[in-house]
This record gives C-alpha cells, structure tokens and sequence, in this order.
C-alpha cells in the first residue's frame, strides 16, 4: 500500500510479500519413489537372519557341533570348618577343703589313670577317722554283750535293737571318716597330659579351685557340621580326613562315631562327632581343621558346560531337534571340569550344541559340522538368496 503526504511530499510504500508452494505432480512422484527404494534396501540389508546365516554357510544352515546328554555319576565335595576337642578333658579341683601338702607332677607331664597328683594336709581327717574307729570298737562290743543277755532274755530286745543302731551309726561314721581321708589325695582320673599348675604347697584350696587341667589327647575329637543334604553319607564308622593350619602338608585320618539324632531348624545342619589318633601330640585341644567330605551320586544328567549360553542370570542351551535349534532354559546342578548337572531342562540323549552357538538362534535351521549343505531342513526361508559357493 502506498501513501502521499502533500505536505512533504514524500512517497512511502509498504508491500507484505507472502510465497506459498505447492507440490506438484512430479515432486510427489521423486518422494514415493525415494520411499520405495528406502524399504528396499531395508529388506535387503536387515530381512531375515536365516538368509544371512544360510548365504554365509554356501546356501546352507549354518554348521555346529553338538554332543549326546549323558547319564553319570558325580561327587560331591563339602568342606566342614571342624573344633579339635581332647577325647576326654577336665578341670582337677579338689572334693574337700584343705591345705596342699604336696605337689606330684610337672606341667605338661602325661600321666597314667590313678596316678597321684596332689596330696592335701589330712592331719584333721586322720584324727576325726581314729576316733570313729574306736566308737566303732566300743560299740561293737557293747553290742556283743547285750545280744548274750537278750539270748537268756536278760536284756528286753527294745535295748538291743538301739545298740544295734547305734554300732550301725558309728560304721557309717568311719566310712565318712575314711572317704574324707581318700579325697585328700587327688589321683588322676584318666590317662593324659596335665597343663598348668595353679596351686602352690601351703596354699588353702577349695571344692571349686582348678589345680590344674587333665586331657587325654591321644584321640582327639573333632566336631562339625555338615549340610542336611549330607545326611545320606553320614554314618558311623565313614573314614573323614581333616587339614590343619598349623600342618599344611599333612593329613589326619579320622572316623565317625556319632551323628546327631536331629537337624538344626535354623541353619539346616547335623552335628557331627568323629575321633582321630592324635599319638605324636601334633593336634591341640581347640585347633581350627578343615574336613572334606565327599557325597557320589549316581545316574546324574551331566552336559557339556560349553554348551551354556548365559543370559541375563539365567542359563539356556540349543536342543538340535529335527535339523533345527531348540532354545532351551535349564536348571544347573554341581559342577565338575567340562561337564555341569543338570537338574531340569534336558533329558539323557538329547544333542545339544557345543560349538557354533553364536551363529544361531531359536528356530533357525542347522547342520552337523562336516555334513554337505544344502536347502535347510524343514523348508527354506522367505526371501533366502542361495550364492555360488561359501563366502571366503
């Protein structure tokens, strides 16, 4: 729009200027064409990965090696954390309360079953046992006298049973009297080695003081646990072999004697007790071992551990099942070199493949490695181009 201002006499124009386009007949034709090619070279380039595999092989399904699923035996190892224990172990603490009078071992000395350790002051108890006895002496003979009278009825026999309990109160006093005597020596209850002396000549001990340790250590006992799976191969008289620390190249030699008549709820477990001959002293009471134990299972499913393929935690294999794989998820049992158990996902006879796994999928046509190709099994692929010869 133009505008004439008389008093300047100035020309002003404003001009708004707008383009539109629109497509033609031909343009329209360039763009569906571009469209055309664009899917063209998209099913070329990423069509179906069974052409790909087969043009890759010479035409063929793509070539793996399988094996045969197999029936097996297999064992299994557990490793128990086992406490050594002396086969018999005590505290020595006296029964009376006394003076020590005299000591009769050295620390660390084995010693033999009755052997004296230990002898307290007994002066007192000597005394209190020679006036039982001769208690004892009067009332036996006044006793005597009074069953002659009671025999002419000269003594009713009222009187003569009271004697008679009398002359049995002061046996019963003697043997007390004598008891107390034998507990002021201390013997040894058992063959063993004592430990540390805690005592001293002169010094007061009491029923509750240890004098010193007694083990028998010449058979320990080792306590474990093992895991109620084990329960099958526990049993008394099962040969075990143990490791310690302290010997890193020795193996001791044990055998079960008892197993726990219950299961721990809590942690699923049995105890364990198993003896070991300990002659040359090599193992100590508390000593840390380590027991293997060994369970052999029969008619196991075992596979090929190659032939797993992980993925995303889970373990899958490929069943070759009429010339094609079979993607399958299985469940993994123990191990052993070069071959896993399986416990659900294959049956005993099954090929399944070992070598080749990265070139197929499920449901793609396969051949055993070294047979001629071909057209796959089971019908070709849509869109499947065959070339003249394997690429190289």
């Amino acid at each position: 729009m133009g505008l004439i201002n008389p008093g300047r006499r100035t020309l002003r124009i404003a001009t708004h200027t707008m383009l539109y386009f629109r497509p033609t007949t031909a343009s329209r034709s360039i763009t569906a064409a571009a469209a055309a090619l664009a899917l063209l070279l998209l099913a070329g380039c990423g069509g179906d990965d069974t052409a790909n595999n087969m043009a890759r092989f010479g035409g063929g399904p793509p070539p793996v090696v399988t094996e045969a699923v197999l029936l097996g035996d297999i064992t299994d190892k557990y490793t128990a954390l086992a406490t050594a224990r002396a086969n018999e172990a005590i505290d020595v603490t006296p029964r009376i309360s006394s003076v020590v009078a005299a000591i009769h071992f050295e620390e660390g000395q084995s010693v033999n079953e009755g052997e004296v350790l230990v002898e307290l002051d007994s002066r007192e108890i000597r005394a209190d046992l020679d006036l039982a006895e001769a208690n004892l002496r009067e009332r036996r003979s006044r006793f005597g006298r009074l069953e002659t009278l009671a025999a002419s009825q000269v003594v009713s026999e009222v009187e003569l049973e009271e004697i008679q309990a009398q002359l049995q109160v002061a046996e019963a006093q003697v043997n007390s009297a004598r008891a107390r005597l034998e507990d002021t020596v201390i013997r040894a209850p058992f063959s063993g080695e004592v430990g540390l002396r805690r005592i001293s000549i002169g010094g007061l001990v009491q029923p509750n003081t240890v004098i010193t340790t007694l083990d028998d250590t010449a058979v320990m006992k080792l306590e474990f646990s093992v895991p109620e799976e084990y329960l099958s191969v526990m049993r008394e008289g099962l040969a075990i072999e143990a490791t310690a620390a302290a010997w890193p190249d020795r193996a001791f030699i044990g055998t079960v004697t008892s197993v726990d008549s219950r299961v721990d709820p809590m942690t699923r477990s049995l105890a364990v007790v198993a003896l070991m001959p300990n002659e040359d002293g090599a193992l100590k009471p508390g000593m840390f071992l380590q027991v293997d134990i060994s369970r052999r299972r029969e008619n196991v499913v075992l596979a090929p551990e190659g032939a797993l393929v992980p993925r995303q935690g889970r373990q899958f294999v490929y069943v070759v099942d009429e010339g094609r794989a079979e993607e399958r998820q299985v469940t993994l049992g123990s191990r052993r070199p070069g071959q896993v158990e399986i416990l659900d996902g294959l049956e005993p006879g099954e090929q399944i493949v070992t070598q080749g796994v990265q070139r197929i999928r499920d449901g793609l046509p396969v051949r055993m490695a070294g047979a001629p190709t071909g057209p796959p099994t089971g019908g070709s692929a849509a869109g499947a181009r065959t070339p003249a010869g394997p690429r190289q």
